[in-house]
């Protein structure tokens, strides 16, 4: 059986599922989807923590799917500006997986992302499907990317 690990930008898909849906990303859904397609050997999701009720409700749901959440604080510069990326977090860990796996799943529309998925593909020949928002999507991060799969309307939630 394929072994799959995968990988959630919170944050992206959230602001994207939003932005272009006005709806949230249905992770048991995904969830239930990809583990026909193979056995989910990990599965982490990167996340901001703001010290915020529904969101601990959020992490612990996610938790109870099969995830693995990791968290950021969250930081508020004085000029009123916000930090909270994981982008190196989530970099360190594919390329950590990636040898040990068939196919690396991620979830997120950034293209800063395409670089690495060129680099597992090339140093592990390790396969990748993302997931993203059409339209919020990278064109780069798409074009990485072994396969592409338009989050849409059997993915998201009431």
């Amino acid at each position: 059986m394929k072994k799959i690990a995968v990988f959630v930008d919170v944050q992206n898909i959230y602001y994207t599922c939003r932005q272009a849906y006005g709806r949230q990303f249905n992770y048991r859904r995904f969830w239930q989807q990809l583990q026909h397609q193979g056995d989910i050997v990990q599965a982490t999701a990167y996340a901001i923590d703001r010290a915020d009720d529904q969101q601990r409700k959020f992490q612990d749901a996610l938790r109870h799917i099969g995830f693995t959440v990791k968290l950021k604080p969250f930081i508020q510069r004085s000029d009123g500006s916000a930090k909270g990326d994981w982008d190196v977090g989530i970099t360190i860990d594919v390329l950590q997986q990636a040898e040990a796996v068939d196919e690396i799943v991620l979830l997120s529309g950034d293209g800063d992302f395409d670089l690495l998925l060129q680099a597992i593909r090339q140093r592990f020949q390790c396969k990748s499907t993302v997931y993203g928002v059409p339209g919020l999507t990278a064109h780069a991060l798409i074009n990485s990317a072994d396969s592409y799969q338009p989050i849409a309307d059997d993915l998201l939630g009431g």
